[in-house]
């Protein structure tokens, strides 16, 4: 599809900001920063034993100390029952702290994970993609067509789609991310990460697709994830505080 396909009406020769698309989204981590802080809304789509589940989760986001909150909903249990009190995640450079574990974990206590051990850098782990490393993801692009002009949540975005290396993303991302990244490029089944990405007219990223593939281990076969992340009401306050070394459980975590 060339760089004038249709989504919308719009080619990249009569918008400017949409001439050169893999620039374009490159600096699309540099306008969250510039933009300060947002709400966030996320929904992770698997397929589990034959199951497509859906996580869900909502917060906000402080792109310029790369500090984030979300509370995680877990799916309904096979009986259609929920049975999972919400996750409560902090996102923080090289870190994720979840309150609400489980499994052995007391309730006042956080569980501690280093993003640069898991497997995924965390896309995947905590049930939502960071909406920073999502953005950071983008330093990656290789291929992006401009589909043209969409709207979304009432706004006038631009609708682009490509493929995304994370080698190539690590190389380029802050400090914060680039060991996350390269942990998952190491780790999933492919480097290539298929997007579908929507700016406003200011460049922020209101709504980001990512199709994600890694190898499970028990099920001996490659896993298709969808994550979706939602931008919105940007500089919204946000005032996220890490939680004391105290408070952080130090014993095992059994598995879920």
């Amino acid at each position: 599809m060339g760089a004038g396909g249709c989504s919308g009406t719009g080619s990249a020769a009569e918008d400017p900001r949409a001439s050169d698309p893999v620039e374009t989204l490159h600096r699309a981590a540099e306008t969250l920063v510039e933009a300060g802080s947002s709400r966030a809304t996320t929904s992770m789509e698997m397929a589990i034993g034959g199951t497509r589940v859906t996580i869900r989760g909502e917060g906000d986001y402080d792109y310029r100390r790369q500090l984030g909150r979300l509370k995680v909903q877990l799916p309904q249990s096979p009986a259609g029952t929920d049975d999972h009190r919400p996750i409560t995640e902090l996102l923080a450079p090289g870190a994720l702290f979840m309150k609400n574990r489980g499994a052995g974990v007391p309730a006042d206590k956080w569980v501690r994970v280093d993003t640069a051990t898991l497997s995924d850098g965390n896309l995947v782990t905590g049930g939502a993609t960071d909406p920073y490393a999502a953005a950071e993801l983008l330093r990656g692009t290789r291929r992006a067509t401009y589909l043209g002009r969409t709207e979304f949540a009432g706004a006038e975005v631009r609708h682009y789609r490509g493929t995304a290396d994370l080698t190539t993303a690590a190389r380029h991302a802050s400090k914060g991310v680039r060991e996350a990244l390269a942990a998952a490029a190491k780790g999933f089944a492919t480097a290539e990460v298929p997007f579908d990405v929507y700016l406003d007219d200011q460049g922020r990223i209101r709504k980001i697709r990512h199709r994600f593939s890694f190898v499970n281990g028990l099920q001996k076969g490659t896993v298709a994830v969808a994550s979706t992340t939602l931008l919105y009401d940007f500089g919204a306050p946000v005032d996220v505080r890490l939680p004391a070394s105290k408070d952080i459980y130090a014993g095992k975590i059994a598995e879920q």
